[in-house]
């Protein structure tokens, strides 16, 4: 069965809706497709207009930026060390914006969407003193 974001036929309390249309092609969602830790991987979808959007289904690299020099650099990603979209999501690896991942250079935090803008950017997080 199809994934559909179109307006509920129930209402809050129970009660239904009066239908005034049909579905309609636009409100048509997609499968969710996590992005993995591993080799290089990125899948093209059709969008409105004719447009694509690229969902990156795994990769290595991350491009990190260290807030306090202004620098950016491609860096190998370790693992995933914290995910506040789900916990299970860490054991198994899986990557979305605002996950904390190990990189060769320290912690990092996602502030791209991999699933939306096929890339993992981040930024660097400052060491802990303890």
């Amino acid at each position: 069965m199809a994934i559909w974001n179109g307006r509920s036929r129930r209402k809050s309390t129970g009660g239904r809706y009066i239908q005034a249309r049909k579905k309609r092609r636009y409100e048509v969602g997609r499968e969710r497709q996590f992005t993995f830790l591993g080799e290089h991987s990125i899948k093209l979808y059709r969008t409105k207009g004719a447009n694509s959007k690229s969902r990156v289904l795994s990769e290595n690299f991350a491009n990190v930026t260290d807030r306090k020099t202004g620098v950016t650099k491609k860096v190998k990603i370790v693992t995933v060390k914290q995910n506040p979209a789900n916990p299970n999501y860490i054991q198994r690896n899986i990557m979305n914006k605002g996950a904390v991942i190990q990189t060769e250079i320290g912690l990092a935090l996602i502030t791209s969407r991999p699933g939306q803008h096929g890339m993992i950017n981040a930024i660097l997080l400052p060491p802990e003193d303890k």
